[in-house]
């Protein structure tokens, strides 16, 4: 076959490049499955902990193992002082995703055993940063505000810590469970760009830190991780403390002549809906009840009816996922850093399964230059 005559995927659409025991969408139920388990189940009955344990060993864990590993993880919540200090010299303007990738890259280069690539030197390095980029994420927020450090408590679970650190305060049960849900339903979700990202970078045997860092670089775009942000940059745009009274459907119409991408909406592997919005719509609902925010609500119903008239589209999981971090009080660029925490656990768990049956991943294009053709002489 010719090079003209070979099937282009743009995008790598409906190409299986490998295998995984990690997740799946199961096309029966639509549902988001880690290790078999529905996620919704997960985010209903476990703790964020508890699904990272799966998603690492293939299995819940029992009590024990869960409390070993809560003990781990908790005494690696602080900030290396190296790490602080990167964070501290990159620039409040930068965004702060930037940051994140920068951390993650002190954290490799002060990692002297990094380039351990065994099973159980991977775990330890995933835990790691399971741990610590909480502390990255918290820091870089208060900092921009112009507040202290605040330092981890090892008495607090991990969601109730990384609230802890970020507000100085631990909010109620309500805020908690609803930032635990956001983290279960984010953790994971198989091939998706920033996951493929680091299996490649693993393929090459680069180490974790590296693999982690490429696909930080990956979720930073808005068509991945940054769509939660363009959420709410959207709510904000038609108005976001009071009642909308059709200004949803309204702006939508305008945007959709100027053919602007409406971000939160649809998604490439859900065909009939996102299957992990009702669980983050319902954690929503409880926020705008609890901090009596119902024009929050009236704008979230009003510009997704509105979409689905015109476009029939549905939304995905960052379009409740957005205004659910607004009313904890995140600020706006947080909300893809927030992301990484979450999927850090995915994306080593991939690494993990990348390494256990490595091949470099090296795909071929279809050449559309000009033929061969040779320097003029003089």
């Amino acid at each position: 076959m010719s090079e003209s005559e070979q099937e282009i995927r743009k995008g790598l659409a409906g190409v299986v490049v490998d295998t995984t025991a990690v997740s799946k969408v199961d096309p029966e139920s639509n549902s988001l499955l880690y290790r078999g388990y529905p996620v919704q189940e997960l985010a209903a009955t476990q703790s964020f902990e508890a699904v990272a344990w799966l998603l690492w060993h293939g299995e819940l864990p029992t009590p024990d193992e869960l409390t070993a590993f809560e003990r781990l993880e908790r005494a690696q919540r602080s900030l290396a002082p190296e790490v602080r200090a990167a964070i501290e010299l990159t620039p409040t303007t930068a965004h702060p995703m930037d940051v994140v990738r920068t951390a993650v890259s002190v954290l490799g280069a002060t990692d002297p055993n990094a380039d351990d690539r065994s099973p159980e030197a991977t775990l330890e390095k995933s835990v790691r940063l399971f741990a610590a980029i909480p502390a990255i994420v918290a820091f870089d927020e208060r900092r921009r505000k112009g507040e202290d450090l605040v330092e981890p408590r090892n008495d607090l679970d991990y969601a109730r810590n990384f609230l802890w650190m970020t507000f100085g305060e631990v909010p109620d049960d309500d805020v908690v469970d609803a930032f635990r849900v956001s983290l279960v339903l984010y953790a994971e979700h198989s091939f998706n760009a920033s996951t493929f990202a680091a299996r490649v970078i693993t393929s090459t045997l680069a180490d974790v830190y590296s693999a982690v860092t490429g696909a930080v670089g990956a979720l930073k775009g808005q068509l991945h991780g940054g769509a939660n942000e363009a959420v709410l940059h959207t709510f904000v745009e038609i108005g976001l403390d009071e009642a909308p009274e059709g200004r949803a459907a309204d702006w939508l119409d305008l945007a959709l002549a100027e053919k602007r991408k409406i971000m939160g909406f649809g998604h490439r592997v859900y065909k009939n809906g996102d299957s992990r919005v009702p669980t983050m719509r319902a954690a929503l609902e409880r926020l705008v009840e609890y901090y009596d925010r119902p024009e929050v609500l009236a704008l979230y119903e009003e510009l997704e009816q509105s979409m689905a008239e015109r476009k029939n589209i549905k939304p995905n999981l960052d379009y409740p996922s957005g205004p659910a971090y607004h009313l904890m009080g995140f600020s706006t660029e947080a909300f893809t850093p927030l992301f990484v925490a979450a999927r850090v656990v995915g994306w080593t768990a991939h690494i993990r399964e990348q390494l256990g049956a490595n091949a470099l991943i090296r795909p071929l294009s279809a050449y559309v230059g000009p033929e061969e053709r040779h320097v003029p002489a003089s």
